[in-house]
């Protein structure tokens, strides 16, 4: 049954696809380098730095939270995959898959 799942390592949405039809339960990751990479203690870490940025205001932008961009970006989506963060553009909700440019995280 085709559905989506979320990548473990950097948050994506993962959509079902036909090669993966005998072994879509076991499918944790989007691509090779996320396999690779996995989930680091520093990732957690940081996750816990942009949840923390987050409690301190209402709306945060995301590019306030120090550390490398892109790893920024996966803890965000990880936390937000979780249902722990919402990511916006100009006040609107936007899917943290497919965001583009500067974005702003709420805590929920």
């Amino acid at each position: 049954m085709p559905d989506t799942r979320i990548c473990a390592s950097c948050g994506r949405t993962i959509t079902w696809r036909k090669a993966w039809a005998g072994d879509w339960e076991q499918v944790r990751w989007c691509s090779g380098a996320c396999k690779r990479r996995g989930l680091r203690p520093a990732d957690r870490e940081l996750e816990e730095r942009v949840l923390a940025a987050a409690g301190r205001t209402r709306r945060f932008p995301l590019a306030g939270v120090t550390g490398d961009r892109e790893d920024v970006r996966r803890a965000a989506r990880r936390l937000a995959a979780a249902g722990r963060v919402r990511w916006t553009q100009k006040g609107h909700p936007v899917d943290p898959s497919t965001a583009r440019g500067d974005v702003e995280i709420t805590a929920l």
